[in-house]
């Protein structure tokens, strides 16, 4: 048994890492910067009541020169834990080497893109699961229904084969991905997100050139056309089959062809993945219905790019002839200053008449971060119907007027732990058992 220290514990990809620890029976702590102004996340919550020491970011959870400290590309030099690691002479180790080591002795599948590898890796690591495959799954994201009533990290899928197959989430935002060694690779796509499409590209090359087993690399698949829902489900016909995805838009039946081929290539029965396909229950915050309010549908996703927002809007709006109103946190200042043009472009382009944008502040998770470009600055350019809000309950009070038969509320976003919270309140009733 190791003793493993976390810094930032309480984000998606600590947490899953720290989940896998909690799995194998190692030791865990960790920090995070909301404790010190006394917050705690249901995740936190859910790591604590596992036997997860939780401390401030401030040192004090470093204790022996024994413990393995893991800390991620958002982690600052001058980190309090970060500086006790080293003086004492701890193994101080990257996001990535972490999860490589989690995954050593297994065969590996390791999904990245620039979108939808979360997606991919959940539904990949379900379908080998109905096949019998006992996957280890490491997401970036919650798996829905894998939370055993709020006990775990939904993102860890645990397996218990010490030796078998592994899906795991590849980063790409730092280029931490190069850190693995695979045996088989998905690459979804390659897009501008934390750096331009051309560099993203390099990048995924390279990584296809160091694994060495299957690869399944869908960045020149041509586009799908948009298919037709049956409610919230849609079917396609692919190699000569007829599959049905519990999930619309036609990125999700990208994603699905995917972790098909994949599941395919590893020896996987055409017939079981239909059947497994059809029970797949998606992942928090991508595309998820959580309710109603007033009668229109409430969806909380994830996106924050360019091309997840104007996948995931053109899905609903395709839902929702009265109109949609998405709400919209910019992730960070970086990302908002290199996308800024190109955001203002979807946007203006994406949204109808009927169709409200909500524009909150850039979310500000301290540190040196040139504050130089703002939400203002992007609803300067924008020509869409757009409203400045400042809070999030400023933003509610408009969704829920928004709110009819035939709309859709949906809130976007990554990082903010607010989104989801709000997402929540704004519901009066659970989805209907027919959509």
């Amino acid at each position: 048994m190791k003793t493993v220290h976390f810094i930032g514990i309480g984000g998606v990809g600590m947490s899953a890492l720290a989940q896998a620890c909690l799995d194998r029976g190692d030791a865990v702590s960790g920090s995070d910067r909301l404790l010190a102004a006394g917050l705690r996340t249901p995740v936190l919550e859910i790591l604590a009541a596992q036997g997860c020491e939780l401390f401030p970011q401030d040192g004090s959870g470093i204790r022996s020169p024994e413990t393995v400290v893991v800390y991620s590309t958002a982690i600052e030099a001058d980190n309090p834990d970060l500086l006790r690691a080293n003086a004492i002479g701890c193994r101080v180790l990257h996001r990535s080497a972490a999860l490589a080591m989690l995954c050593e002795g297994r065969e590996t599948v390791a999904v990245t893109g620039t979108c939808g590898k979360s997606t991919v890796t959940a539904m990949l690591g379900h379908l080998l699961a109905v096949c019998g495959r006992d996957p280890l799954v490491i997401d970036g994201a919650e798996m829905t229904g894998l939370d055993e009533g709020g006990r775990r990290v939904a993102s860890v899928r645990p397996s218990a084969l010490s030796d078998g197959l592994a899906v795991i989430e590849a980063d790409e935002s730092d280029r931490s991905l190069m850190a693995l060694s695979p045996t088989h690779a998905i690459i979804t796509n390659a897009s501008s997100d934390h750096f331009p499409k051309a560099e993203a590209e390099a990048l995924f090359a390279a990584f296809r050139a160091k694994t060495p087993g299957i690869i399944v690399d869908a960045t020149d698949a041509p586009p799908e056309p948009t298919p037709a829902c049956d409610g919230w489900n849609v079917t396609f016909d692919w190699r000569g089959r007829l599959w049905t995805l519990p999930m619309p838009g036609a990125h999700n039946v990208a994603n699905a062809k995917a972790a098909l081929a994949m599941a395919l290539a590893l020896g996987c029965d055409a017939g079981v993945l239909a059947r497994g396909l059809v029970t797949f229950r998606g992942i928090r915050r991508r595309l998820e219905r959580i309710g109603t309010c007033r009668g229109a549908w409430v969806v909380d996703d994830y996106a924050h790019n360019i091309e997840k927002l104007h996948a995931a809007w053109t899905t609903l709006a395709a839902a929702a002839p009265g109109g949609v109103c998405g709400l919209w946190r910019p992730h960070g200042y970086a990302p908002l200053r290199k996308m800024e043009e190109g955001l203002a472009a979807m946007f203006n382009a994406t949204l109808r008449p009927c169709d409200r944008l909500l524009l909150l502040p850039v979310y500000d998770a301290g540190g040196t971060a040139d504050r130089s470009v703002t939400s203002d600055d992007l609803a300067a350019i924008l020509t869409c119907p757009v409203s400045r809000v400042e809070t999030l309950a400023e933003a509610e009070g408009l969704m829920r007027d928004f709110a009819s038969p035939g709309r859709i509320l949906v809130v976007f976003g990554a990082r903010d732990p607010g989104l989801p919270v709000l997402a929540a309140k704004l519901c009066d009733a659970p989805i209907p058992s027919a959509p």
